[in-house]
């Protein structure tokens, strides 16, 4: 896997015959955690597609003539994309602990419990090895779709383990004088699940929505004004102000630099080696940036903080 879009297509497929076997185990042993398990996964499997869908956009913003809709890039659709995972995954996980108390509550479910052992084994192991394949890819890759991507899988195989710990408890405990708990192993262990996984997005969620309110990154504004502050000490300049944003994988520089309006001319190329310079030590050189540096002699009405 050496690109973005490559791991998410190996991730949708192992994601789909987890969807599969989760639905179909679930069926068969009358288990609610392992039908959860599966829907689970097919919303993942979605949300996959969505995610292989931008990574291609983004990689090549002109496909499909696109480009002049969108002269700006795609990068925004990035943090709307991981949002509405995030919110996705906790309203399954939250439905899913619902239905679970109310389980309870009922008396519990009868569970086969051989064919559920048999799914979270299998389950485990490919949830295992295509989170780790995953994350070992993206030390190169560097996606925040592929990093989300490797915790779905992560809290998939932590729900999947859980899955197996509760099944083989309610086996041992067939035929003994505990065999009255039986049916309050599969909501139980899917409350402790659910009640687990719903935090999970949380940190990817409140990064998304910042970076669609574009909040300014202190690191990143910090860099921007280091840069600022030296070039107005170096050329002369009576101040600049410093913008900055950090959307999906894109960081947004601008800064504008204010001129006297006594300075003498200047070839326009002067100018722009200023400006060139100014962008390259930015990132500037990167195809996801957009480094803008302009020069005025008006004092803007809005100044950085």
């Amino acid at each position: 896997m050496r690109t973005e879009q490559q791991a998410l297509r190996v991730s949708l497929v192992s994601v789909l015959i987890l969807s599969c076997l989760g639905i179909g185990f679930g069926l068969v042993s009358g288990s609610s955690a392992i039908m959860f398990d599966g829907v689970f996964s097919l919303v993942d499997a979605v949300m996959s597609v969505v995610s292989i869908v931008l990574a291609g956009l983004i990689a090549d913003s002109t496909a499909r003539g696109l480009s002049r809709r969108f002269s700006m890039g795609f990068w925004h659709f990035e943090p709307l994309v991981l949002c509405l995972n995030a919110v996705v995954m906790m309203s399954v996980a939250g439905y899913a602990l619902l239905q679970a108390v109310t389980a309870v509550l009922d008396g519990g479910r009868e569970v086969e419990f051989g064919p559920a052992v048999v799914y979270t084994v299998v389950v485990l192991l490919l949830a295992g090895v295509t989170a780790v394949a995953e994350h070992c890819a993206n030390r190169t890759i560097g996606s925040a779709l592929v990093a989300m991507d490797v915790k779905g899988w992560v809290m998939s195989a932590g729900v999947t383990g859980a899955l197996l710990i509760a099944f083989v408890i309610g086996m041992v405990i067939d035929g003994t004088s505990y065999a009255h708990l039986m049916p309050y192993v599969d909501p139980v262990v899917l409350i402790i699940v659910a009640t687990v996984l719903i935090p999970v997005p949380l940190r990817t969620l409140v990064r998304a929505l910042s970076e669609i309110a574009l909040v300014t990154p202190p690191d990143l504004h910090a860099e921007g004004r280091a840069v600022a502050d030296r070039v107005v000490a170096e050329e002369g300049f009576l101040g600049a102000d410093v913008y900055a944003a950090q959307v999906g994988r894109s960081r947004q520089v601008e800064i504008a630099f204010r001129v006297s309006p006594d300075t003498p001319p200047r070839p326009l190329t002067e100018w722009h080696g200023i400006r060139q310079a100014v962008s390259a030590e930015l990132g500037g050189d990167n195809p996801d940036n957009w480094i803008a540096v302009w020069f005025t002699t008006d004092s803007p009405e809005v100044r950085e903080p």
